[in-house]
This record gives structure tokens, sequence and C-alpha cells, in this order.
């Protein structure tokens, strides 16, 4: 990710001493005055009885601190509490913005308990110094949050950003203008105004299954406005997960969205973001721009306010698809290369995730195939360039053999699935999944030697299981070196990519894959469900580069690509942030399991690095990218 937390995370953190604030402290938004900075944030109290709600509850309110440089914040105190009917609540949520000698603090005022849509809405405070407050009023006549103010008035009027219909979804971002301060508060303005809503969204929903809320106010660059939004996918079906994305606006049109982030630039990882009174949330809250850099605050697990920082330059590179963008997997015109024969009794149905090495000048293709039993074996094929086969067995490489993977289920899914083919020396070990239909899916390791392979000789050894009994594993491959006198395998046990380190590649009865946790999915990102490895990596003088699929949460299948230290592969340089291959042919989108593109090899043939993969779990395709573009964006990539 580009943005980096605070080492002093939270910056803010509840204060049991004082009972208006003492459940929660959160959604910060800061401001400069003079010299100082002051932060503006979501106080939740003790559960008490408040009079003019005439009720008794936790109670939000809007408090406030001040700090010399924007971190440390002290002189903690209550500023905007529940005074008009409108608000009596609860005061949430506020973003503060400087415009013509005026702070303007937008907050969510609360006017029914138990909440309902028609009791959450936007109010104002004004303030000229942060010592009282001057002014209130009820902005919005409809239910709303979220709402901030342009920092300086665009040809001549004064705009305002909010969302509307936030608890009567789906929610929408939308712009606003006024000619002068009173009408923000004109309610007929707004009566007007939300008669054509549409004609002020931003199109910012992915799918309709997603959220998203106005996060820090605009701030101006030389670029556009900066809106720093909460989005949140997943929200009508959870569990949801909160993420932090960005837009860029024009300038003297604020309607026109220049460019977008394309994935989270924050999402829920440390302990103060995961654990609180609502688990899992960042929400962006309020930035400051500095120097290039943009101080982002943020509310974390609805309980603490947290910071982070980015580099605008960055930033800006990366929505405007700058900096290596074009890494992208080029499918060959000729795919797929290889497709089931109806008349081939053993691999009528599917043919596809392809394991490969390249020996004497020739590609060796070994797949997946089923017929209309839905048993697994495997398949061989050969190519001169990659793209034409100028061979195939007449008959399967190999078929179940071993009681662990032969089938229990008549007409259920069994067999041997997805190969991962390793040379080291003069034997080719393959690494694949075995499964019986009933028990899980465990990995299998079987060899033969190079010179039988090479004559078409199918003598493989005895496989045997090496993953441990009931968990379900699979995705294995074998480095092709030893680092410290052990072998590296990297399997998949559970949704992470795991390692197992091994003196021997010998293993006794009993003797499985340890389980050392890896490579995690990234939530809300592409490959938020699951990841596992495509195949043995490829060395280049920058480090190993591993090619994986990841699965996101609607089940779509993608390609992305990391980085290793070239001594020590364990340790990650770089992740790519974005996809390298998605499904996007038909033949990738339609086929036994749609939208699904999985590697299991990757070859290095000089400058290009080439990729066979299986699409739509029904054909195999082969892509190739130039490995100097994927390792520039790589070296970028922190992990």
């Amino acid at each position: 990710m580009i943005v980096e937390r605070c080492p002093g995370n939270p910056i803010l953190e509840p204060n049991h001493d004082q009972f208006w604030e003492a459940e929660a402290v959160y959604n910060g938004c800061p401001a400069r005055y003079r010299n100082k900075t002051y932060l503006l944030y979501r106080a939740l109290s003790k559960l008490h009885y408040q009079e003019i709600g005439k009720t008794k509850m936790m109670l939000s309110t809007i408090g406030i601190a001040e700090s010399s440089e924007g971190i440390h914040f002290k002189n903690r105190r209550r500023f905007i509490i529940p005074e008009e009917p409108w608000e009596k609540f609860g005061c949430e949520d506020s973003r503060v913005t400087k415009l013509d000698g005026k702070y303007y603090i937008f907050y969510t005022a609360i006017s029914t308990y138990p909440f309902s849509p028609d009791g959450i809405k936007v109010g104002v405070a004004i303030t000229k110094d942060f010592t009282k407050v001057e002014e209130k009023h009820l902005v919005t006549p409809f239910n709303a949050k979220g709402m901030a103010i342009f920092p300086e008035r665009i040809n001549g009027k004064i705009w305002g950003i909010l969302t509307v219909n936030t608890d009567r979804p789906p929610s929408k971002i939308c712009l606003v203008n006024f000619d002068k301060e009173q009408d923000i508060w004109n309610e007929n303005l707004w009566k007007n105004w939300y008669e054509e809503i549409y004609k002020n969204c931003l199109s910012l929903q992915r799918s309709p299954k997603d959220h998203v809320e106005v996060g820090a106010p605009p701030i101006k660059t030389k670029y556009g406005w900066l809106v720093i939004y909460s989005y949140i996918k997943n929200y009508f079906t959870p569990p949801s997960i909160f993420t932090i994305e960005a837009i860029l606006l024009d300038l003297k049109d604020p309607h026109k969205i220049i460019a977008r982030t394309g994935s989270p630039i924050l999402n829920a990882e440390e302990y103060y973001e995961k654990i609180g009174l609502v688990p899992n949330v960042v929400f962006p809250s309020g930035a400051m721009l500095k120097d290039n850099w943009i101080r982002l605050y943020y509310g974390a697990a609805d309980t603490f306010c947290a910071l982070a920082i980015v580099k605008l330059s960055t930033l800006i590179s990366e929505m405007m698809g700058k900096g290596g963008k074009q890494a992208k997997f080029v499918r060959a015109a000729e795919d797929p290369i290889i497709k089931p024969i109806k008349l081939s009794p053993w691999e009528s149905k599917a043919t596809f995730n392809p394991a490969a090495l390249y020996i004497d000048q020739k590609f060796h293709i070994v797949y997946r195939a089923m017929g209309e039993d839905n048993t697994s074996v495997l398949g061989y094929a050969t190519s001169p360039d990659g793209v034409h086969i100028d061979y195939r067995s007449p008959g399967p490489i190999y078929v179940p053999r071993e009681p662990f993977e032969q089938k229990n289920i008549p007409g259920g899914n069994s067999g041997c699935e997805d190969p991962r083919l390793t040379k080291i020396g003069t034997t080719i070990y393959m690494c694949y999944t075995a499964y019986d239909s009933v028990n899980p899916p465990r990995v299998a390791l079987m060899w033969i030697k190079e010179e039988d392979f090479l004559d078409k000789k199918w003598n493989w050894s005895k496989p045997q299981l090496i993953s441990p009994p009931n968990q379900d594993d699979k995705d294995a491959f074998i480095f092709p070196r030893k680092f410290k006198g052990k072998y590296i395998i990297v399997h998949r046990s559970g949704e992470d990519m795991d390692l197992a380190f091994r003196e021997s590649l010998d293993f006794k009865e009993d003797e499985w894959l340890e389980e050392y946790r890896w490579i995690a999915p990234r939530k809300g990102w592409w490959d938020s469900k699951r990841v596992g490895a495509g195949g043995p990596p490829v060395k280049t003088k920058d480090g190993w580069v591993l090619i994986y699929h990841g699965i996101s949460e609607d089940g779509i299948y993608r390609i992305g690509a990391l980085l290793l230290d070239l001594e020590n592969p364990v340790q990650v340089i770089g992740r790519l942030d974005d996809p390298i291959l998605e499904p996007e042919m038909q033949y990738e989108k339609e086929g036994l399991v749609n939208n699904v593109v999985f590697p299991c090899s990757a070859i290095l043939l000089k400058d290009t690095l080439i990729i066979f993969y299986g699409a739509a779990d029904s054909v195999v395709c082969m892509a190739k990218l130039n490995i100097k573009s994927l390792l520039r964006v790589l070296k970028k990539s922190k992990h």
C-alpha cells in the first residue's frame, strides 16, 4: 500500500475519566488556526440520562483537542453538544472547512431515538476561532450525512459535497452549490435540489451491494480537487468490508471525475482498527496537505482516532494510471490453445489448469483433463512456441491410482487436479491436488526422471500425500533450489499462501507439511477472499517473481504477482496493487466455473514472462508480458 500509518497510532483514545468521551473518540477532522491544529472528533459517552432528550443513552457529541504539530493532542473539551430539537439525540462525525474567515463545521444531527432515517440529517456550527460556536443551523431537510464545503469558491459560488440517503439506501455522494452563506441552510433550496438529485450525484459504487460516504473535506491540489471517501463493500450482504478510496474532481467543475483509485488505499489491518465498538472499520474523516504529503485522519473500529500519511504525487500517479500500470499480460491471439476433445472420453468435458516446463527448446505442458464422469486425470502436450500444439498425448499420462484420489461418490469430482512442476537436477517433481470426492482435498507429491519425461515414458514414482489429514490444502509447488540447506514448499491451507521448510523431499509416513502462514488475502481488494500460488517462481536479477491467483468476495479469479528476495524468498519486496490478468474474454467468463483465470506455471525466456493458465475451468490459454515492465511496477509496490 502507498499509505503509511503513524507509528504513534491511535493518536486519540477514550478518556475514562471524562464520562462524555469514555466509550469512544473517533472520526477526527483537523483544522489549522494560527499556529495550532485543532482536531474535532466524535465522542461517545457512558450510558447516562440526558435532559434534552429525556432518555438514558450513550450520547455522541463533538469534542475538540489541540496540537502544535497535528499528532499529539491535548486540552480536550466538549465543543458541540445537543441544544436544538433537531440534534437532541446526538451530534456526530464533524467535517470542518475554513471559508471567508469562518470555520464551517458540518455534522450529523440526530433528532429521533431510537434512530431512524428521518431523524438523521446534516447540521452546521460556525466558529471564528474555536473558542465558541457563534451560530448553528439545520442544513438538510432529508436524510443525509458527511457534508463538507470546498475551501474556496468555484466560479463565484460556494460548493459542497455530502452523502444523501445514508440510512435509506442506496446512498449517493452528491454535489451542491450556493450563491451565498444563508443558502446553505435554506430549506426551499434543498427541497428543489433534492427533486433533481440524480443530476448532482457522483457515480462511485462498483456494485449495488456497496455503500459510499463522504470522508474528508475536499483538498485543492494542482491536479484537481482531492476527495478521500469511505467505500464499504458488501454493505447489504455482511460481512461488510470498510475501505478508504479517493477521487479527483475537476477544479472548475467538480461534477467531472478526473481519476479515482482502483483499489483501497487503506483497510482494517492493525489491532486498533480490528478491535473496538465496531470491529474492522477504517473511516476517513479529515485530511491536510503540506509539502506534497497528505495527512489522513480516520476513525478506527469506531473507537479511536488514527493518522496515516501518503505522498500526494504517488497517490495521483496511482489514480491516473501512471508509474507502470501498463504491466498487463497479453493473451495469445490463438487462445484457447488446448480445448476438450468430445470424442476423447477422458478429456471430453474440460482441459485446464496447466503446469509447464521449457526444456530443449520446447514447452512441455501437463494439464488437468476431465471426462463426463468428473474424474480429473493428467494430459500432456508440447509446443515449439507456446501457442501452436505439435503433440498431444492420445491418453492420460497419469490416472488416479491411490485410494486418496479415487472416486467415492459416483459422478462426483475426484482425481488428480491442478499440477505444478519443478525441475531439480535431472528429476521433475510434481505437486498436485488429490481428491477422493469425500475427504478434504490434499497435496500429493510424486516425481519422474527427466529422461523418461522427455521420452514420454510415464514412469511416475508412487505418489504420497504430504499435507495433513482433514485439512483442505491445495496450490502447492517446490522452489527450484534450496535456501540455507532447506527446500521451500509453498501451499495453501485455508485462505493464505503458506510455507513449509524441508531438508529432504522424502516424506516419511505421518510426516506432513507445516503451515508457516505467509501471504494473506487483502480485505476489500481484488484478492480479498483467498490467494494461491500459480507455480514455481522465475528468477530475475531483482528477485524471484511469483505469479499467484486471488479470489474476490464475488468469486472472480484474477492474477497478480509478488517480488521475493533472491536469497531469502520468505521476504516479500513487492506485491502488485492491481491484477495483471482478469476474466475478460468469453472463454474466461463462461465455462464449468465462470470468471476464472488460474495459472499453474510461469516461464521466463529472455525478457518475456510466459504463463499457461486455465480459463473458466474449461480450456488452456497462454499469455505473456515484458518482465522489465512488471519488475518496474513490483519494485514500486510495497508489500
